[in-house]
């Protein structure tokens, strides 16, 4: 049983002009783990990675049912797994076991972190 349904595109040369923009651009969308990463992350991949995470945070706030609004980029947590694939660590359903699951294996499983030239999603 599918849920919610949410896709995303980001234009990361878009994402980068607004994180050149603002300093605290990447805090307002990344928590503070993410933020961690984030910094530790040099040139092109830096932002790549903001821009994955603002997408598939979008996506999920879609699938949701609400979009970013209601529901917080920092409401949302994605990390990586023990083998590197991301997955939500943090959500409003945490705690949740079933919640939790249906999330992973449904709204997780098609997520890719596509990099072409100029968008991510």
């Amino acid at each position: 049983m599918i849920i919610g349904h949410g896709i995303d595109l980001q234009d990361i040369a878009a994402v980068r002009r607004a994180h050149e923009r603002s300093s605290r651009f990447a805090s307002k969308v990344l928590t503070f783990k993410e933020l961690e990463i984030f910094t530790s992350l040099k040139g092109r991949r830096q932002v790549e990675y903001l821009a994955g995470r603002w997408a598939a945070k979008e996506a999920f706030s879609k699938a949701y049912g609400s979009g970013i609004g209601s529901l917080r980029f920092q409401d949302l947590e994605i990390l990586a797994n023990n083998k590197g694939a991301p997955i939500f660590t943090k959500s409003p359903f945490s705690g949740n076991i079933l919640s939790v699951f249906l999330i992973l294996r449904i709204m997780l499983k098609p997520v890719l972190f596509w990099r072409r030239t100029t968008y991510d999603c």
